[in-house]
């Protein structure tokens, strides 16, 4: 049977908000990135700004990650929210994110971008977990042009957004967000183009044992 459940890691500039939406509307599965946060915020009954942070005085560094990784307004990028106030702790944080990553895999499955969804189902049938990455200097003039900032700020930019993800991936799981066992599939997404990305990831899907 086809995958249920499509994780997609991505890169800062990789083109993961682009892919996964692409792969949702071929397959006819619903694409969840910032429904999950969404829904955490609604289950833990705070502004969504505030349940994407927690206690600052207990690490200032993942309080900022998953404010970064919270909403994603641009193509290849995240914006931080404005109201991060400290008032969920990361484990709540995680714990709720979980439940909803669960729930789509119990329920009618669909693409998921980020939140180590490739790590919290890793042990579930019927899944497809597909890494997109490419060359981090190609990277940063994809995220200049698309944005019309300059490459300096691009590379600040995908410095800081590479290393929350990564970071994320690391705290809570203790796991790295490049080893290619998480994956069933890794893709240079920056030598090849979206379109056929997409195409690689909906066969893949496809014909998942």
């Amino acid at each position: 049977m086809p995958a249920k459940v499509i994780t997609i890691s991505a890169s800062f500039g990789a083109g993961g908000s682009i892919v996964g939406p692409g792969v949702a509307k071929q397959l006819g599965m619903t694409f969840l990135d910032r429904i999950i946060p969404a829904t955490v915020a609604e289950e833990l009954d705070v502004p969504l700004g505030r349940a994407l942070a927690h206690d600052e005085k207990a690490s200032g560094l993942i309080a900022r990650l998953i404010a970064r990784l919270g909403t994603t307004a641009l193509p290849y990028g995240a914006t931080p929210v404005a109201d991060t106030q400290p008032v969920v702790e990361e484990d709540v944080f995680r714990e709720h994110t979980e439940e909803v990553i669960r729930e789509v895999a119990d329920g009618e499955g669909g693409v998921i971008l980020g939140r180590a969804a490739a790590v919290v189902l890793r042990k579930r049938p019927h899944m497809l977990h597909v890494r997109l990455d490419g060359d981090q200097q190609a990277r940063v003039s994809r995220v200049a042009e698309w944005h019309g900032i300059t490459t300096d700020r691009a590379a600040a930019l995908l410095e800081e957004a590479d290393r929350a993800r990564e970071t994320y991936v690391r705290h809570f799981y203790k796991a790295d967000a490049h080893d290619a066992r998480l994956y069933h599939l890794k893709i240079d997404s920056i030598a090849i183009a979206p379109e056929a990305c997409v195409q690689l990831v909906v066969d893949a899907a496809r014909s998942i044992a």
